[in-house]
This record gives C-alpha cells, sequence and structure tokens, in this order.
C-alpha cells in the first residue's frame, strides 16, 4: 500500500503556520526547530524557503499586511473618507494579530504588502492634492496612530479589583475596575474618537493649503 503523501511544504504553508504560531503563542514561539515539527517536516527543509527566524516573522507581519484593504484610494472617494477606511480597516488585521504588530511597526523595509500599503497612502495623497511631503508625513502619522493603537489595549490595563483604586489616592478613578470588562467597546470608541480628531486636523490643514494656492486642490 502506498503511503499517504504529506501536503507538500510551501512558502505559504510555512507562513501560515508561523502566523497560527505568533497569534496564539507570541513571538518567541517561533523557531525553525518548532516549525519543522508543527509542518511534520525537517528542519533543514525549511531553509529552502527562509534562512532566519527573522525572515519567517517578516514574512508573517507582510502576511498581516496583505489582508489591509487599499480599494478606498482607488475607487473615487474622497481623501478623508479613503483614509479614515483605511485606517479601520488596517487596524482590524491588527487587532487580529496583535502579536505581530511589533515587527510591522518597524515599518515596511523590503516587505512587498508592506510597501504597496505605503505607496497607496501615499499615492492617494498626493493625487488628492497634498503635496508631497505632507503625504509622506500623513502616512507617518497614520501609522504611528494605527499601530500604537493596537500595541496595547487602554481599558484592558486597569485591574478589575475596585481595592486598587482608593478614593484618597484616587479621586477620580471610582468606576476604573469597569474599565476591563468593557475593552473593546471603549477602546473602539478611542481609536474612532483620536480618528476623527486627527482627520479634522488635517482637513484644517487642507482647508489652509487651498485658501494658499486659490482652491485648486482637489478635495
Amino acid at each position: 500500500m502506498a503511503r499517504p503523501r504529506k501536503p507538500l511544504l510551501s512558502t505559504d504553508r510555512i507562513v501560515g503556520t508561523a502566523r497560527t504560531l505568533v497569534d496564539s503563542e507570541g513571538l518567541a514561539a517561533v523557531s525553525t526547530r518548532r516549525l519543522a515539527a508543527e509542518l511534520g517536516v525537517s528542519g533543514p527543509s525549511l531553509y529552502n524557503h527562509f534562512r532566519t527566524k527573522d525572515q519567517i516573522l517578516e514574512a508573517v507581519a507582510d502576511s498581516v499586511s496583505a489582508q489591509v484593504d487599499l480599494s478606498m484610494f482607488e475607487d473615487g472617494r474622497d481623501w478623508r473618507t479613503a483614509l479614515h477606511d483605511w485606517a479601520v480597516s488596517y487596524r482590524a488585521a491588527l487587532r487580529d494579530h496583535p502579536n505581530i504588530v511589533p515587527v510591522l511597526a518597524r515599518g515596511p523595509g523590503r516587505r512587498p504588502a508592506g510597501l504597496r500599503l505605503a505607496d497607496a497612502v501615499f499615492g492617494g495623497m498626493v493625487a488628492a492634492g497634498w503635496p508631497a511631503a505632507q503625504a509622506t508625513s500623513i502616512g507617518a502619522v497614520m501609522r504611528y496612530f494605527v499601530t500604537g493603537s493596537a500595541l496595547s489595549s487602554f481599558a484592558g490595563g486597569f485591574v478589575d479589583d475596585e481595592a486598587a483604586y482608593d478614593p484618597a489616592d484616587y479621586p477620580h478613578l471610582g468606576q476604573a475596575h469597569l474599565l476591563a470588562e468593557q475593552q473593546e467597546k471603549i477602546d473602539e470608541r478611542a481609536f474612532e474618537t483620536g480618528l476623527r480628531a486627527l482627520l479634522d486636523g488635517l482637513a484644517l490643514q487642507f482647508e489652509a493649503l487651498r485658501g494658499e494656492r486659490g482652491g485648486s486642490l482637489r478635495g
């Protein structure tokens, strides 16, 4: 009787397995030895696809960047709506894979999906009429904001022990022990509040630029 064939080892299969490990156990769980065991292959066979753990983590990070929707920069949405919708999609991808955020926060490097993301944001802003230097700054500040929001939870940082918030020491934190149980709601609301404030500020800058250029910029 013929032996059952093992699934062929592929880059996608390695990255998918590594992503699952990162999601469930964190960055430290990934090693060539652990991945080989999870995949049912010998360690050296991985080297046909990746030479180092860092290369694997870079590929995992790029697979998460590839989940971000970029269509809003191509379908005619105005720049503010496009930035908003992109930021929501970007944060959703990071929220689903929070353990890889420290790798993503380093920037796109040579990662193809990460570079396509940066290209789409920059191109969308320039097409809307933002000067190149300011379009670069917008891409940077949006990345800071989105990745920062995904690195940790504000509400989750408060313990649910009422005794930890003695009113003699913290007179305004009488309800702080309730924050953790509403973590998702509070963090989502905080993200939307910050995003609207950020976009409001950019809109004021855009209107000022339009005034300087006699209203020639595109909305």
